[in-house]
C-alpha cells in the first residue's frame, strides 16, 4: 500500500472507521520499495508514539490517530515495541500485535471447517501463548460473514478500534495475539457485519472463565496446570469402560464378558444437585465449588449415593433458568467460584469414591445480544427459517447441527469437560425436542426432511457421532439421554444402529408410578397395569429410573406432598415408593431433597429445609434412603442385571385386588425377593411361591421404626415349605405390613 502523510489511501480511513476487513496488509512493519521500510501504528487517543528500540518518533498521518515511521529495511526489529503517551500524560509500553504473524495452522483450521477438530476449545477462545520468548494471549474466533472483528476489553477501554483481527477467509476464522495480556482480563469481540454493517458486541463463544452475572464480559483464563489427585480414579474408570461393551455399550456384549467391572453391572445411584439452593451460607450467598464439594461429599457417601449430577454449571445469565439457558458453554459459572474451584470439586468427589455427572445442553440456546444469537449478525449457530431455528416453548433458538463448525463447537465441547474436569459422564437434556422436527409444533410449523419425515437427520448423526467419539476418547464415561418418547434403540451402539447412549432415562416408568402411587389406595387395584407394563419393555434400553427435578417443581408439588393421605400415610408411601425403586430394574436417580422427604415444591431461589431432619418421619426417610442404597451397592442381584431380563422374573404381578406385587431380582449366584403392599391394610400370612426350600430372611423393611413404620414384619426367618404356590416347588409365608416393601434373601 502506497500512502504519504499528505495524501491517505482509502485503506486508512477504512482502519480509522474501524472496517477494513484486513487489517495486517496496513498495519505494523511492510517493505516498500528499495530498501525502505514502514511501521505503521493505530492507536485512538495516543498523543504521541515512539520505538522503543530505537527511540525514533513515528509520525501522526493528519486528522488521525494513524502513526508512521519510515526508514531503512532492517533498522527496526521484528518484534518491536511502541512508547506512547496517552491524552492524560500516562505513558505505555506494548509490543505492537501487528508485527507477529499468524499463530494458527491451516491443519488447525481445515480440521475445524471439517468439523473433525476434536480439540477446537485449544484452537478457538483466548490462550496463554508465547512467540519466540514473549508471552501473551491469542485470540481467535470463528465469524465468517463479519466485515472486521475486533478484541475490545479493559485494557483498550472497549474500543473497536484499538485491535482489529487478522481473518483467515477460507475458514471465517479471526486471529490476534496481544503480548502482555495477563489472567483475569475482561474481554469481549466487537464485531462488523459485512452485509449490513452493523456492530454487534459478543461474548468469546470460548470463553473459559465469565463475570458473575448481571455482568457478561469474558475473563482471560491462563490456569493450565491444576494439580489433579485423582489418578488412581481415573485409571480404574478409563479400566472400567474397556471392559465396558463397545460404544454405549448393550447388555447383551457385556453379560458375555467375564470380567465383569464394566459400569452395565455396577451400582448406580445418583444424587441430582442445583448448587444454587442446595445449601447456601449464613448470608444466603452461594457457597464457593469447594466448599460444597466437602458438604457434599460429607451428607452424600454416608447415605451410600455412588454419583453426583449437576444441574447445568455452564454460565448462564438468569438464575431462573435453573443452568438451562447457557450462554458459556465452556464457562463454569462463575457463581461459585474459578475453574480451578471447578475442578477441585470434581477432584475432591473423586476421592472419596463419587463420580460426578453434568447436565448437558446441546438443544438449544438463548436469544441474549451477548451470546451466540445470530453471532456475526447472521444465523450462525442456528437456523434461519424459525421452522428448524426456534423453539416455540421455550424462547430459544436450535442449533444448526448439518454445519460442520457447529458440530464442532458442540463435540469438542463434551469431550472438554470429560477431560478437562475429569467428569465422568453427561445427561444430555431434551434429546426429544432435537430428533423430531415437529417437537411441540402445530401442523404448518415445522419443515419435513428430505425424505419428507420429521426426524432431524442433521441431529441424530450428531448425536451418534458425539457418542461414539466420548466414548472412543474417554472410555469409562457415560453419556446419558433424557429421552421422552418411543424412539428405539436410544442405548444401543451405533453399529447396531442405535443413538450410542449408555443410558435412557425411563420416563414411562416415572409417570406411571408417579401417577399410581398420587391414587388414594382404596382405587389402586383400577391402576395395577401402571405397576406392571414397564416390565413389558424395561430391558429394550439401557434405563435410568429417575425421580429428578421436573417432578417437585412448577405445581407438581414435591414427592412427599404427591402422595396421599394423612401424615403417616404419606411419608409410609413415599418410604414403600423408594424401596419399590431401588429394588427395581435400572439404575437409580434421586433429587436432592427427596433423601429426606422434603416437603415444600423446590425453589432455586431458597435452600432445601434441612430444618425438617429434627422430624422423627423425616429422619427416618433420610434412614431408609441410606439402607436402600448400601443394600442396592451390596446385593449384587439388584444391580448386576440392571439392564437384563436374566436379572428379573415376577412371583406375581396378578394380584391386583389386594395391590401387591411380588418379583425376584437375579444373578448368576443368588436372588432377592421383594414383595409389595400398596394398600394400609397388614395382610397377615400373606403366601409367595419361591424357587427352592431353605430359610429367606428379611434384610429390610421400609414399615420398620427405623424409617417411622409401625414396624410389622417378619423378625425370624422364614422356613420354606414344599407346598407348590404361584408354579413354584416351595413358598413362604410372610406378614406383609401396610403401605410398604420387605425384601427376603435366602439364607446360606
Amino acid at each position: 500500500m502506497k500512502t504519504t502523510l499528505d495524501n491517505p489511501s482509502p485503506d486508512l480511513y477504512k482502519i480509522a472507521e474501524a472496517r477494513h476487513h484486513d487489517p495486517f496488509a496496513v498495519l505494523g512493519k511492510h517493505a516498500e520499495t528499495g530498501n525502505d521500510e514502514v511501521v505503521r501504528v493505530y492507536i485512538p487517543g495516543a498523543a504521541e508514539v515512539t520505538l522503543v528500540e530505537n527511540n525514533q518518533s513515528l509520525q501522526r498521518i493528519p486528522h488521525t490517530d494513524l502513526f508512521e515511521w519510515r526508514g531503512k529495511r532492517g533498522a527496526v526489529a521484528q518484534h518491536y515495541r511502541l512508547r506512547w503517551q496517552d491524552a492524560l500524560g500516562n505513558a505505555h509500553i506494548d509490543y505492537d500485535p501487528y508485527c507477529f504473524s499468524t499463530q494458527l495452522s491451516h491443519y488447525d483450521l481445515g480440521l475445524f471447517s471439517a468439523g473433525k477438530h476434536w480439540h477446537a476449545y485449544r484452537l478457538l477462545g483466548a490462550h496463554p501463548h508465547t512467540v519466540d520468548g514473549i508471552e501473551g494471549i491469542l485470540f481467535a474466533v470463528w465469524a465468517p460473514n463479519a466485515e472486521r472483528v475486533s478484541v475490545i476489553g479493559d485494557f483498550n477501554q472497549w474500543d473497536g478500534r484499538r485491535y482489529p483481527m487478522r481473518v483467515h477467509s477460507d475458514h471465517g476464522v479471526w486471529e490476534l495475539f496481544i503480548p502482555g495480556l495477563a489472567d483475569g482480563a475482561l474481554y469481549k469481540f466487537e464485531i462488523r457485519n459485512r452485509d449490513s454493517g452493523a456492530l454487534h458486541t459478543k461474548v468469546d463463544p470460548y470463553a473459559r472463565r465469565a463475570e458473575v452475572r448481571p455482568s457478561t464480559a469474558s475473563i482471560v483464563d491462563t490456569a493450565r496446570d491444576y494439580q489433579w489427585q485423582d489418578g488412581e480414579w481415573m485409571r480404574a474408570r478409563a479400566a472400567q469402560g474397556r471392559a465396558s461393551a463397545v460404544g454405549a455399550g448393550c447388555a447383551e456384549t457385556a453379560a458375555a464378558q467375564s470380567d465383569g467391572a464394566n459400569w452395565l453391572h455396577q451400582p448406580m445411584s445418583t444424587y441430582e444437585v442445583h448448587l444454587g439452593s442446595w445449601q447456601r451460607d449464613d448470608q444466603g450467598n452461594f457457597l464457593n465449588y469447594r466448599e460444597l464439594a466437602h458438604r457434599l461429599v460429607s451428607h452424600i457417601k454416608p447415605l451410600g449415593f455412588t454419583h453426583i449430577e449437576l444441574l447445568p454449571i455452564t454460565e448462564h445469565p438468569l438464575d431462573a433458568s435453573w443452568g438451562y439457558q447457557t450462554i458459556g458453554y465452556y464457562a463454569a459459572t462463575s457463581r461459585f467460584g474459578t475453574p480451578d474451584d471447578f475442578r477441585y470439586f470434581v477432584d475432591h468427589c473423586h476421592r472419596n469414591g463419587i463420580a460426578v455427572l453434568l447436565d448437558w445442553v446441546p438443544g438449544h440456546f438463548p436469544k441474549d445480544l451477548h451470546g451466540l444469537a445470530r453471532f456475526d449478525g447472521t444465523a450462525l449457530y442456528e437456523h434461519e427459517d424459525p421452522r428448524r431455528g426456534e423453539h416455540r416453548d421455550w424462547g430459544t433458538y436450535i442449533f444448526n447441527y448439518g454445519r460442520n463448525e457447529v458440530k464442532n463447537f458442540l463435540m469438542s465441547n463434551a469431550l472438554y469437560w470429560l477431560e478437562e474436569f475429569h467428569l465422568d459422564g453427561l445427561r444430555v437434556d431434551a434429546v426429544a425436542s432435537m430428533i423430531y422436527l415437529d417437537y411441540s409444533r402445530e401442523a404448518g410449523d415445522w419443515e419435513p426432511n428430505i425424505y419428507g419425515g420429521n426426524e432431524n437427520l442433521e441431529a441424530l448423526a450428531f448425536l451418534r457421532e458425539v457418542n461414539q467419539l466420548t466414548h472412543d476418547q474417554q472410555p469409562g464415561t457415560v453419556i446419558i439421554a433424557e429421552e421422552s418418547t418411543s424412539w428405539p434403540m436410544v442405548s444401543r451402539p451405533t453399529w447396531l444402529g442405535g443413538l450410542g447412549f449408555s443410558m435412557k432415562w425411563n420416563m414411562g416408568w416415572m409417570h406411571d408410578t408417579l401417577q399410581y402411587m398420587s391414587k388414594d389406595p382404596i382405587h389402586r387395584h383400577y391402576q395395577h397395569d401402571q405397576l406392571t407394563f414397564g416390565l413389558l419393555y424395561a430391558f429394550t434400553e439401557n434405563f435410568v429410573l429417575p425421580f429428578s427435578h421436573d417432578e417437585v417443581v412448577h405445581g407438581k408439588q414435591s414427592l412427599l406432598h404427591k402422595m396421599p393421605g394423612d401424615e403417616w400415610q404419606r411419608f409410609a408411601n413415599l418410604r414403600l415408593l423408594y424401596t419399590y425403586m431401588f429394588t427395581y430394574p435400572g439404575k437409580k436417580l434421586l433429587f436432592m431433597g427427596c433423601e429426606f422427604g422434603q416437603g415444600q415444591e423446590w425453589n432455586h431461589a431458597a435452600t432445601l429445609d434441612w430444618y425438617v431432619l429434627q422430624y422423627p418421619l423425616h429422619k427416618g426417610v433420610q434412614t431408609l434412603v441410606g439402607d436402600l442404597n448400601h443394600l442396592y451397592r451390596d446385593q449384587p442381584a439388584l444391580h448386576h442385571y440392571d439392564f437384563d431380563h436374566q436379572g428379573f422374573e415376577w412371583i406375581d404381578c396378578h394380584d391386583a385386588t389386594q395391590s401387591v406385587v411380588s418379583y425376584m431380582r437375579k444373578t448368576d449366584h443368588g436372588f432377592i425377593i421383594a414383595v409389595f403392599n400398596f394398600t394400609p391394610v397388614p395382610r397377615p400370612q400373606y403366601r409367595i411361591g419361591v424357587p427352592c426350600g431353605g430359610m429367606y430372611k428379611e434384610i429390610l423393611n421400609s414399615d420398620s421404626t427405623y424409617y417411622g413404620g409401625s414396624n410389622l414384619g417378619n423378625y425370624d426367618p422364614i422356613p420354606a415349605t414344599a407346598t407348590p404356590w404361584m408354579g413354584r416347588p416351595y413358598s413362604i409365608e410372610m406378614t406383609l405390613p401396610p403401605l410398604a416393601g420387605v425384601v427376603f434373601k435366602l439364607e446360606g
